[in-house]
């Protein structure tokens, strides 16, 4: 068992068996190149970056093609963007205080579930110097992305948790909508659209601010 407190309000807490945590713009600040990869993408298409990246964050990338531009939904367009957010390493760190508070926590206890492929999830948590938990679910490996609940709930199930006794750690709205309709308390982090995030329970700024104990199950 879980127990989640927030600094600076010592009774706002939060008890469970696992913490489900996005990755990016949640555990790995990687908005350098995401948001690089989409200008360039969206310059060459002659498309409205900043109303696609309004969209965009915690989406997964066919997801966001085919809410603004439908007809550019092609398998060689989804190649050209896989390939260009694997190849660019520039600005990817670790949200502060993430390496500290993974540390400290059991592998049955946490996962990652990230709208990033497997591959472009495990590049980015070792450019952070984060570690590749057991549990890691992945685009490719669900049939739908969030906002839809399938990620989250597919990680409790990976875990042996009930998705009620589970907390969800995000930073977007697709994500926080996920973590909810599964059934899950959720923290938001401001790293991206700041305290304005609709549905959280409680906001953080990084993860300086979570302490987490665990107790051992009698």
């Amino acid at each position: 068992m879980l127990t989640v407190s927030v600094r600076d309000h010592p009774r706002r807490t939060f008890t469970c068996e696992a913490l489900l945590f996005d990755m990016d713009g949640t555990l790995v600040d990687s908005r350098e190149c995401v948001e690089r990869t989409w200008r360039d993408w969206c310059v060459r298409h002659r498309l409205d970056c900043d109303e696609l990246l309004r969209l965009s964050h915690g989406r997964q990338n066919h997801d966001t093609i085919r809410m603004v531009a439908p007809h550019l939904q092609t398998d060689e367009e989804l190649a050209l963007l896989a390939r260009a957010e694997e190849e660019c390493r520039d600005g990817v760190v670790a949200v502060r205080g993430a390496a500290r508070l993974l540390g400290g926590l059991a592998p049955r206890h946490w996962a990652v579930v990230t709208s990033a492929w497997r591959r472009l999830a495990e590049i980015r948590l070792g450019l952070a110097g984060l570690p590749v938990p057991p549990v890691l679910v992945t685009a490719d490996e669900i049939r739908r992305g969030k906002p839809d609940p399938e990620g989250y709930l597919s990680a409790a199930d990976h875990l042996g948790v009930d998705p009620a006794a589970c907390v969800v750690v995000e930073d977007a709205p697709a994500g926080v909508e996920a973590g909810r309709a599964a059934g899950m308390h959720v923290i938001g982090v401001t790293t991206t659209f700041g305290p304005g995030l609709a549905g959280c329970e409680w906001y953080i700024d990084d993860f300086d601010a979570l302490t987490v104990r665990a107790s051992e199950d009698p």
